[in-house]
């Protein structure tokens, strides 16, 4: 009889399989070496894990910076294959306008405007004509009097200068303040207060002289005998004083050609005005200043001209406003009458030769640097009888000096001051002696 298969019984089929047991997961195939890739639809679809580090940022930075500037590049490239045409263009207008003006190009003036394309021109040397203007010059700036560019030939209006003040003027300003200064003037104490009252004091404190109700000083003028220190008084004023300094000498306003002399007088005066508060230091004014007489020449005639248009200018119909004229000559009596009337020249400052108290501050001033030996006794130069000039004392000591240098001293002797004042001394009163070209 059949019975039914109890639990634990064997199974009627009589297999001999064994159940399993749990087994832990197999190690992998390469342990602590790189897995390859994944491949496929799978691997291609997952993302990859990105963390934030510094040096992605950074190398992002960099790439940003090579992108602004290729687009910066690329920007200018365009620009320029726009611009090229352009360019080339501007170049070719520019040699055909060079063609059209021409080289050289004369200087003129222009005298008059008849309409927008016609002028009347002039030149230092010749008539006037009458022109056309090409069309390329700013007509807006045009106005009579002014310089102007025209062609070698056919004398049209080709360009404007835009700096109207004469070079020769521009180059009498005085940029650099002279290094002299009141201490290095040895006496003339009465002289530089007057210099001050008629020159300085009107430029800073013009209100002292509206007070008192009087009109200050327009110019004043030095006159003396050579060597007693004008110019070099002028030059302490230039230092001194923060206005505009020009320093002319009279022979530089004698020119070549009519009219610019007085053109020259003129061009100085009003660049001083423009400039102003300023001083004009017009040195050696004996060179245009002289007493009119019958001229006989063309030059005397043209220097007498420009003569007449400083006296204008010193006093004429237009007012000078904060312009002080500082005048220096030593033949005061070949000047003319009408240069140094009040109104014009209104102080004479004479500067005489200097007296013992003034020679002892020369010597002092001229020998402050020098080292001298124990029996220097200048007080014999001081009181000699011999006329010295400032710069007479001047030479005196430079002299000296050159003699101890000669004989390689380190020192200034006595003897040698001595000998200096004899060549000096010789030299201004004997001059050459008689009989050494004969």
């Amino acid at each position: 009889m059949n019975r039914q298969g109890l639990p634990g019984d064997r199974k009627p089929d009589g297999s001999d399989k064994k159940e399993k047991k749990f087994e832990p997961a197999a190690p992998p195939a390469r342990v602590g070496r790189k897995q390859r890739k994944q491949k496929g639809p799978e691997a291609a679809a997952r993302l990859p894990t990105v963390t934030p580090l510094s040096k992605c940022k950074l190398r992002l930075l960099k790439l940003e910076r090579i992108k602004d500037y290729l687009l910066m590049e690329e920007v200018f490239v365009a620009n320029q294959e726009r611009l090229k045409p352009q360019e080339e263009k501007a170049e070719e207008d520019r040699s055909k306008v060079d063609d059209l003006r021409g080289s050289p190009m004369s200087v003129g003036n222009l005298e008059e405007l008849i309409d927008e394309n016609h002028a009347i021109v002039s030149s230092s040397v010749g008539p006037e004509y009458y022109v056309g203007i090409l069309s390329f010059v700013d007509k807006d700036q045009l106005e009579p009097g002014c310089a102007i560019l025209m062609h070698n030939k056919v004398l049209s209006v080709v360009g404007l200068l835009q700096d109207e003040v004469d070079p020769m003027v521009s180059v009498m300003k005085v940029e650099k303040a002279p290094l002299e200064s009141y201490a290095d003037i040895g006496g003339l104490d009465a002289q530089i207060q007057e210099i001050k009252e008629a020159v300085e004091l009107p430029l800073t404190h013009p209100e002292l002289y509206e007070d008192i109700g009087i009109k200050p000083p327009k110019g004043v003028i030095l006159y003396g005998e050579p060597g007693t220190g004008k110019t070099l008084l002028a030059k302490a004023v230039a230092n001194s004083t923060s206005a505009t300094f020009l320093r002319v000498v009279g022979s530089e306003l004698i020119q070549k050609y009519l009219g610019d002399g007085p053109k020259l007088v003129r061009e100085l005066f009003r660049v001083a005005d423009d400039l102003s508060p300023s001083i004009v230091f017009i040195d050696e004014i004996d060179a245009v200043g002289t007493k009119r007489y019958d001229a006989h020449s063309g030059g005397e005639r043209e220097i007498q001209r420009t003569m007449l248009e400083l006296l204008n200018q010193l006093d004429g119909f237009d007012s000078r406003g904060d312009v002080k004229v500082i005048l220096a000559t030593n033949r005061i009596e070949s000047l003319d009458p009408a240069l140094l009337r009040p109104g014009r020249i209104d102080r004479k400052i004479e500067f005489p030769l200097p007296d013992i108290k003034t020679r002892r501050r020369i010597f002092q001033i001229h020998t402050a640097r020098m080292t001298l030996a124990d029996d220097v006794n200048l007080e014999e130069f001081v009181m000699t009888k011999d006329e010295f000039s400032g710069a007479d004392i001047k030479a005196i000591c430079t002299e000296a000096g050159l003699l101890a240098l000669r004989e390689r001293r380190m020192k200034v002797t006595h003897a040698d001051f001595k000998k200096a004042k004899e060549k000096v001394m010789f030299k201004k009163k004997e001059g050459v002696p008689e009989g050494l070209y004969m």
